[in-house]
């Protein structure tokens, strides 16, 4: 097992083990599983043909098909998710776009053009970066966080597999000192009440990235509607417009 695998939590574990030095309420054998789970490796390769590579269709917790949308919200924070009867060629394959807008007390936050294929055969779902504006006062002042796939050493990530699996770990997004978004999968039996309804079967999982060791997000995502929680803002809005 290579060092440059473990995680800073997982390594901070593996280190209190050593030493002696575990947080209160934290066994040895506790502190040793955790450090197993945490140097784990992240799955960053994904083997695809690209002529298996589509702009519609979906699998069981994402919808790639134009006029579907999603809404949350949350306090005064309000994001909705748009699939666009639009494409746009990334890396040398016709991606479908998804807008996300972000908005805090009516004003935008920030507007993201986002880059997903899905494949016939597996039916995963993949990221191929993405076109960012982030607002402030009404106006533009960045594009943080936008990469594309096959520029600047960046490749596409994996962000719904067709097959969830419960321990599944991926990258979703691959573009080096700027966008490592990765995902564990910890659930797919979860009910999350909404808003919107109460579903069943919801995939929860953990975000994380290497670029800020100790940020986390949880979110779930229903059968046949994607994401309907992340954080504090839930779903309130669904369907095809």
């Amino acid at each position: 097992m290579s060092w440059r695998t473990i995680g800073v939590v997982g390594l901070s574990m593996a280190l209190a083990v050593l030493v002696g030095a575990l947080p209160p309420g934290l066994t040895p054998s506790r502190a040793e599983a955790q450090a197993k789970q945490d140097a784990r490796p992240w799955t960053e390769e994904f083997r695809e043909d690209k002529a298996d590579l589509v702009t519609t269709g979906r699998n069981a917790y994402f919808v790639l098909e134009p006029g579907f949308t999603v809404t949350l919200k949350g306090g005064s924070e309000e994001f909705v998710k748009t699939v666009l009867n639009e494409t746009k060629v990334v890396d040398g394959v016709t991606t479908r776009i998804v807008e996300e807008r972000e908005t805090n007390n009516g004003q935008l936050v920030e507007v993201s053009r986002n880059y997903f294929v899905i494949s016939k055969r597996t039916n995963s779902v993949y990221y191929f970066g993405e076109d960012v504006d982030i607002y402030k006062d009404g106006k533009v002042t960045s594009h943080e966080g936008a990469w594309l796939s096959g520029v600047g050493g960046a490749k596409f990530g994996l962000m719904y597999p067709g097959t969830p699996l419960v321990g599944g770990r991926f990258y979703q997004e691959l573009a080096p000192k700027q966008a490592m978004d990765r995902c564990e999968i910890l659930s797919i039996s979860e009910t999350v009440t909404t808003p919107a309804g109460t579903f069943k079967n919801c995939m929860k999982v953990e975000d994380t990235t290497p670029l800020e060791p100790n940020a986390k997000d949880t979110k779930y995502y229903a059968p046949g509607i994607g994401l309907v929680k992340d954080g504090s803002v839930v779903l309130v809005k669904y369907g095809a417009r």
